[in-house]
């Protein structure tokens, strides 16, 4: 008997579609003992965060970096014109060359009225009076360097280095603007060193303290972190009667920068829940369901209620499912399996 063609490709569709019912990847709905979670809305920040200020006047001569761009500590990163700077310390020295001069006479003076006094040429007030104008030219020389040292520290503020190694968040200025002390000139952070600022109530601190452990979810970047250490800060809020925990971030941290939204998961205890795959959830629009494994190895769509989801691969069912039932990874393939024409 010749089968026609079409007809034989219709059959092997429909065998495909039995052998990939058949292969449907599936996992059990079983009780775990889980941790037990509060959570609670937070935001990244960076550890250290800095906003570079001018320190002197003058016109800004270079910028070396711009947003985004990562700087190494110590480098350049804004030069502001130095020549009044240079100028005042030329100034400075000068003075201190002729103070060092005056004092070379007035030491000299001073050695020969001493010899003088020796013989008795000159009077005790005579050599009161050189001993009193040598430790004054001292003194002014004293002075004169200190100036001079202040105008060179002064001179260096004109060059701006990195205070550490980080990304630029923010340029405040453009080439050729002034510069005043205290403008600020750039904004950095270091992304090796990130945290989570979230709020606990007070009812929640003691479990969260005793445990020790907390998660942070990033639902932008669909990422689940550990934290390496909680801080609780010292202080509540009056207001909201709540207390500040800080979540620092694994160094290896990556796509995380200030002011992302996350959200912290507080270890408060102990549980066993009815736990399902997080993948196995099926969504449209406000409808929550998951392909069940009936006993013949057909898909079957069910409607379910879910809890909280415990940890990035599992999510707590409330009603729907049973302990044992299994059901199938990978929704959309069980849906095209669910409803695949019927073999005659």
């Amino acid at each position: 008997m010749i089968i026609p063609r079409t007809l034989s490709a219709s059959l092997a569709a429909l065998l495909a579609l039995n052998a990939s019912a058949a292969e449907l990847a599936s996992a059990p709905v079983e009780y775990r003992e889980v941790d037990l979670t509060y959570s609670s809305e937070g935001v990244v920040e960076a550890v250290k965060q800095s906003t570079v200020s001018a320190q002197i006047s003058g016109r800004i001569v270079e910028l070396r970096f711009d947003v985004g761009d990562y700087v190494k500590k110590g480098e350049v990163i804004v030069r502001i014109d130095e020549r009044a700077a240079s100028q005042a310390v030329a100034a400075s020295e000068a003075q201190v060359r002729e103070a060092e001069a005056a004092l070379r006479n007035a030491r000299a003076a001073f050695e020969r009225t001493k010899q003088l006094r020796g013989q008795n040429f000159v009077s005790q007030a005579g050599l009161d009076k050189a001993e009193s104008d040598y430790k004054a030219a001292q003194e002014r020389v004293a002075a004169l360097l200190a100036g001079a040292g202040q105008a060179a520290t002064e001179r260096s503020f004109a060059t701006i280095v990195a205070p550490y190694s980080g990304v630029v968040a923010a340029r405040h200025v453009e080439l050729g603007e002034m510069a005043a002390p205290g403008k600020p000139l750039m904004t950095g952070f270091d992304p090796a060193d990130m945290r989570v600022v979230a709020t606990l109530p007070q009812g929640q601190v003691a479990p969260a303290r005793a445990s020790g452990k907390a998660r942070v979810e990033v639902p932008s970047l669909n990422q689940w972190i550990e934290v390496s250490e909680l801080s609780f800060l010292p202080a509540a809020d009056p207001r909201t009667q709540t207390t500040r925990v800080r979540l620092q971030l694994p160094a290896a941290t990556r796509g995380v920068y200030p002011g992302i939204f996350a959200r912290a998961h507080f270890t408060v205890g102990r549980a066993f829940k009815l736990l399902v795959p997080r993948s196995a959830i099926l969504r449209r629009s406000e409808v929550t369901a998951a392909y069940v494994i009936d006993p013949s190895g057909e898909p079957r769509l069910r409607q379910l209620r879910l809890g909280e989801q415990s940890g990035p691969d599992w999510v707590e069912v409330l009603s729907g499912l049973k302990q044992g039932e299994r059901v199938a990874l990978e929704p959309v393939k069980a849906g095209i399996a669910a409803n695949r024409p019927a073999v005659r």
